[in-house]
């Protein structure tokens, strides 16, 4: 199945039927009186959030969605019937956003979620809605209310736990066919990847989470350079990042200030999220020079843990995983504590009396 994360549809909700003129007429009723019924209601536009896609690939055949218009109203006080729903179905993780590709109409992050984005119009009134006693025969009737037309465009991000960032050919994908299932294209060339990619990971302590790999950065790339940043959306939900660094390259200090100041420039939160860093390649540069890179790059992070590890033996791989669960875990805590407003309480010891 090809991938596709972004897309532009067409939307028009149903208008309403037109009422209805109309007559009593029956043998032995004298002056039977108006009964002419309303119209029908136009149908919805109707987004429903599903989890057994994963891709906006159906958008690229399917542009245009239309409601059916309400039917007229008739006689013997019969309201037209309404107009059919138009129910479209999209990917957990994605965003409805208005034309100008900034303004976000709704966000879908749970499946099963329904939101009626576009209402039909009201049917129109027949001629039975306008008797009164001083107008017994009325002949008027109004039309339908016209429905909601526009173009949006859809943005899928996915729903992981873990994103993968670093250059291109770090061995971003390698590491994610190493933990997963997944088996994404492994080349020695830039750009191997080129739409985003998922795999469940089993960690060793009993948790599973979902690990995203996109595409690889290069200085620049919030300017367009390169792919651009158009697939890091991908990783803003993560709870954190695992950035991964080609330990044979001769500046790993440059490299990783380039990733950092790529995720700053784009924004959206990145920049601030929990981060992981790991030296990979270390089979090919050998233990004591595999050391020397993580001191240089040391020296820049401060007191933040480097992880030495290798893709291809699975050297360091299972420490990742373990400090990639614990944030994972931490985030789930402090976003559940968010939502409840509960905060457990923590014994601070006893106090000046000594209790």
């Amino acid at each position: 199945m090809k991938f596709l994360d972004e897309a532009k549809i067409y939307l028009q909700s149903g208008a309403g039927g037109p009422g209805c003129v109309s007559f009593h007429r029956e043998k032995f009723v004298e002056m039977g009186g108006p009964n002419g019924g309303d119209g029908g209601k136009g149908g919805d536009i109707i987004f429903e959030c599903v989890k057994d896609l994963n891709t906006l690939i159906d958008f690229r055949y399917t542009q245009h969605f239309k409601a059916e218009r309400g039917h007229h109203g008739q006689g013997r006080d019969r309201t037209g019937a309404g107009g059919k729903d138009v129910v479209v179905r999209v990917p957990v993780g994605t965003q409805v956003l208005d034309e100008d590709k900034e303004t976000v109409l709704a966000d879908f992050t749970v499946a099963g979620e329904r939101v009626v984005f576009m209402r039909g119009g009201d049917g129109g009134f027949g001629n039975a809605h306008f008797k009164s006693s001083t107008n017994q025969a009325p002949r008027k009737f109004t039309p339908g209310w016209p429905g909601e037309e526009r173009a949006v465009w859809l943005r899928l991000k996915l729903i992981a736990d873990a994103g993968l960032v670093g250059l291109p050919n770090a061995g971003k994908s390698t590491f994610l066919a190493a933990t997963t299932a997944a088996k994404p294209k492994i080349a020695d060339y830039p750009f191997t990847t080129l739409h985003p990619n998922l795999g469940v990971v089993r960690s060793a302590d009993n948790t599973e989470f979902v690990l995203a790999d996109i595409p690889g950065l290069i200085e620049g790339a919030h300017e367009g350079h390169g792919l651009g940043t158009r697939f890091l959306g991908h990783v803003e939900r993560t709870a954190v990042l695992l950035h991964i660094i080609d330990v044979t390259q001769d500046d790993v200090v440059g490299a990783y200030k380039t990733i950092r100041a790529e995720l700053e420039a784009y924004g959206g939160g990145l920049a601030d999220k929990a981060e992981i860093i790991a030296l990979n390649k270390c089979e090919a540069m050998g233990p004591e020079m595999s050391a020397d890179q993580a001191k240089q790059l040391q020296a820049v992070v401060g007191d933040q843990k480097i992880y030495q590890i290798s893709a291809v033996s699975g050297e360091g791989v299972r420490d990742v995983l373990f400090a990639l669960s614990a944030a994972i875990r931490a985030y789930r805590k402090e976003e559940e504590e968010r939502e409840t407003g509960y905060k457990p309480e923590v014994y601070a010891g006893p106090n000046a009396d000594g209790q």
